[in-house]
């Protein structure tokens, strides 16, 4: 069966007679992307961010082979014997795997050591320190089986001793017995140990037997395995084709996803370029508004209330005029009114006139104050603010920004040409992958190698009958072996049988019955054929022995353990001039660090062929990858993307002007001291309340009459004046006073508000379009490394998938294991264990000889008997 194991790997060692040249042991193909790579480290060291992680692709999953092979052996009950056998073994041999021993004696001896050459093994110390290290390895096997030797010299001649002596009427051949007193003591002593031997020999039997039935039970199932595991190489040839087809076409997923962002290069590139500007242009365009306690959005709040402000300055200031000269009618029709009334004759008396005279010297109070005529008209500012307001400073900032928010479209024109190209030469490295993928010959290889497997499967079918005819001749020698023990059994029980029942304890030894005589004789018989056949059934014991404990130690333990591959894997160790025998016999590269420890590893975790056979030394197709992938000329196309921002404006002339505009609507020139001047003033020159209230005390003073009630009539329309006149005209003053302020508040910080606005904004233009480069750079290296990224996940999976999905070779540590399985457990496990039993009965045997022969004595009828003088007999 170790012809399958190699299989696969001389497929692959005839395959790597096509691979090119160029992709073999080629020093300068090397990762173009090495220099981009150190790019992005010098790049990574300026910047503070950390680039966006590049989008995971989902390749889905390779198409996955599935195998039928289970190596597992459960032996049942007997794994209890197995074990016996096994800790049997230990005792006699509990030395470690000796490895270094085997690897010098095949090192110092390469040509193997000839009958010839043992008389010339003295004159090599080396030699004689390995034989000498051999011999205490197998000190426990040489003790066995010198045990063994003397124990298979000493039975024909102790047999043909005992016989002649016999003959001789001595050891127990004269047919005499000796009166004893304890002879029923003794007969039921030999007896009761002859059954117990017998007993023993008996199990010894069973073991032997359920160890030779097993054997041919087991080897009937190695068909199974055999079945299994050549469909699992089938298997594995017939799904790798697909397997490689799927990795070629999962390029499209890599080149569809570029593509994409290709196609899109305007929100992704463009997007990114925007959003970092964003986090530094914006930031400082605030901080510097912010510095001089305004935004644009504060400086259009400003002119709308600057406008309100105006406004309330025109109407207000018209409410006054308008208000002035109402109330200054009125009070001069009162003032003629409240003179006339004076006039009265009532007045010329001595004491009324004193008092019409006071009132009459207060007349020319009532007028009014101010004078709002003279104040200048602020219609003109309000006409510029008009226009500058009509303007809509918001729009036009706002388009100044549309041309920044029009960065992904900006980057979209400027890119046209790389896109194409780019594309262009995906397409070229799809089809170059393809051609790559079919410059070997893979599929034929394995349809050659299914081929070759179905014709050997059907030549191993065809020996089954051979196998089975061979293995029952075997079965029916173990049965034979054992039959001889079986006969030799049967006369120690039908002696026992016989004896016992025609025992008569009145019978003398001469008289004793024909039953009783015919148990001794047939313990004799067996007896006889006891040295008849023991001699060489310890022979076969001892053969057995040695051949089979010895495979057990230096085969089936290490195998198990893969101490022997250590053994096979060490370097030099097959040839003198080659490191490693298994690289040396496939790909005539004895130095590659491929052993067979190595490959039964990597096939028991189910890796790949790829990985397990190292392949990658012999097909480079990382290498291809990487320089088919992404390649020089690639990278030079994403290399010319350039962004240019120089065209970029936040704010238009249009909104300049406008900003300009209105801090020079005239706003400063106002006479604001004339204004509040004339606000600061009364409404009246005298307070109308307080006049009314003392011109009713006046007339209080006069008597009662028409004098008196004519006046407190005109104190009552002078508060009617102060209510429906100079209230309003005083709000209206309030008001004015208000706008004033604000404007001379306003007309001292607009230039300046504007002066720092329009340079905040130059400032962020001008780091837009000269100090945006790295901003620039940075995010087109990002976005082309997410461009590499995606093809570094293709070849990362590519990669992946040959070392764990595709070709998985468990098969190949499968048919390892159910060689191990098949050799170890079936064949030298039973054989072990029936040599175990059978050993183990040829031993009781000897006892049964010496038993028998005792026991013997008291059954057999004697010749001669003692006689005594009184007549008394005791048996």
């Amino acid at each position: 069966m170790l012809w399958r194991a190699g299989l696969v790997l001389l497929l692959c060692w005839g395959a790597t007679g096509e691979v090119p040249n160029q992709f073999r042991d080629s020093p300068e193909h090397e990762d173009p992307t090495s220099d981009l790579q150190a790019d992005s480290v010098t790049v990574g060291a300026r910047q503070q961010r950390s680039p966006p992680p590049v989008e995971p692709l989902d390749f889905g999953f390779v198409p996955a082979a599935v195998y039928d092979t289970h190596v597992y052996y459960e032996p049942g009950p007997i794994r209890v014997l197995f074990h016996i056998v096994h800790a049997f073994l230990y005792l006699v041999q509990p030395n470690p795997f000796p490895k270094d021993l085997i690897v010098s004696a095949i090192q110092q001896n390469p040509g193997g050591i000839k009958l010839d050459d043992y008389r010339k093994l003295a004159d090599k110390p080396e030699n004689v320190l390995l034989m000498l290290q051999a011999i205490y390895y197998e000190a426990g096997f040489l003790v066995c089986v010198c045990l063994g030797s003397v124990f298979l010299l000493l039975t024909p001649v102790v047999g043909l001793c005992f016989c002649v002596c016999r003959c001789c009427d001595n050891c127990g051949g004269e047919m005499h017995q000796r009166q004893r007193k304890n002879a029923d003591c003794q007969r039921s002593f030999y007896t009761a140990a002859l059954i117990v031997t017998s007993i023993l020999i008996t199990f010894g039997v069973l073991i032997a037997h359920a160890a030779n039935q097993n054997m041919t039970s087991q080897i009937k199932a190695t068909r199974r395995f055999i079945s299994t595991n050549m469909r699992d190489m089938k298997t594995l040839a017939n799904n790798t084709p697909a397997q490689i087809d799927y990795l070629t076409a999962q390029y499209t997923t890599a080149k569809n996803k570029v593509l994409s962002d290709l196609d899109n290069i305007g929100p992704l590139l463009g997007g990114r370029i925007q959003t970092q500007l964003e986090k530094e242009v914006v930031p400082t365009l605030d901080m510097a508004l912010r510095t001089v306690g305004v935004k644009v959005e504060n400086a259009i709040k400003a002119m709308r209330e600057t406008k309100e402000a105006l406004e309330s300055v025109s109407s207000s200031l018209e409410v006054l005029q308008e208000g002035t000269s109402r109330l200054a009618f009125r009070l001069a029709l009162e003032r003629t009114s409240l003179s006339n009334t004076l006039s009265d004759p009532a007045c010329s008396n001595g004491a009324v006139s004193r008092t019409c005279n006071n009132i009459r010297s207060t007349l020319k109070q009532l007028e009014t104050n101010g004078n709002f005529s003279g104040l200048p008209d602020v219609s003109p500012q309000l006409a510029s603010l008009d226009i500058v307001m009509k303007a809509d400073l918001s729009d036009i900032i706002q388009k100044g920004y549309s041309s920044f928010n029009d960065t992904p479209r900006m980057v979209q024109d400027q890119t046209k040409n790389v896109v194409s190209g780019v594309k262009a030469m995906l397409d070229k490295i799809g089809g170059e992958i393809v051609g790559f993928s079919k410059m070997f010959p893979v599929e034929p290889s394995l349809v050659n190698f299914t081929i070759f497997l179905n014709l050997e499967q059907k030549k191993m079918e065809a020996n089954y009958p051979k196998i089975d005819e061979m293995d029952f001749n075997r079965w029916i020698g173990g049965v034979a072996l054992l039959c001889t023990v079986v006969l030799v059994l049967a006369f120690n029980f039908l002696g026992l049988l016989c004896g016992t029942c025609g025992y008569d304890k009145q019978a003398t030894p001469t008289t004793r019955g024909c039953l009783s005589n015919t148990g001794g004789n047939l313990l004799m018989a067996g007896v006889a054929f006891s040295f008849l056949f023991l001699w060489w059934l310890m022979g076969f014991v001892s053969a057995g022995f040695v051949f089979g404990g010895n495979v057990e130690k230096l085969i089936c333990e290490p195998l198990a353990n893969k101490e022997l591959f250590k053994v096979i894997d060490t370097p030099y160790m097959v040839h003198p001039a080659k490191k490693n025998f298994l690289p040396a016999l496939l790909f005539q590269k004895p130095n590659m660090d491929l052993t067979v420890g190595s490959l039964y590893r990597d096939c028991s975790v189910n890796s790949g062929l790829y990985h397990a056979l190292q392949l990658e030394t012999m097909f480079k197709i990382n290498t291809f990858l990487n320089t088919t992938v992404y390649n020089k000329d690639l990278a030079k196309v994403f290399e010319g993307v350039k962004i240019d921002l120089h065209s970029m404006m936040l704010l238009e002339q249009e909104g300049r002007d406008s900003l300009l505009t209105f801090s020079n609507t005239g706003i400063g020139e106002l006479n604001y001291a004339a204004y509040l001047a004339e606000v600061n003033k009364g409404v009246t020159l005298v307070d109308l309340l307080a006049f009314a209230n003392e011109l009713e005390a006046q007339a209080d003073l006069l008597p009662r009459g028409a004098l008196e009630n004519a006046l407190k009539g005109h104190a009552s329309s002078i508060r009617q004046i102060h209510r429906e006149q100079v209230i309003p005209v005083e709000q209206a003053m309030s008001t004015l006073s208000q706008s004033i302020r604000l404007l001379q508040r306003t007309a001292k910080e607009l230039p300046v508000k504007v002066t720092n606005i329009l340079s905040a904004i130059d400032a962020a233009e001008y780091l837009i379009t000269h100090n945006a480069s790295h901003v620039v750079k940075q995010e087109t290296d990002a976005y082309m490394n997410n461009m590499i990224g995606y093809f570094r996940q293709y070849t990362k999976w590519v990669k992946d998938s040959l070392e764990g999905e595709v070709a998985q070779c468990k098969p190949i540590s499968n048919i390892i294991d159910t060689m191990e399985l098949v050799a170890c457990s079936f064949i030298f496990d039973s054989l072990n264990t029936f040599w175990f039993g059978l050993g183990g009965s040829c031993v009781f045997l000897v006892l049964s000889i010496i038993i028998s022969v005792k026991l013997a004595k008291y059954y057999r009828r004697m010749d001669t008997e003692d006689v005594f003088d009184d007549g008394q007999e005791n048996w």
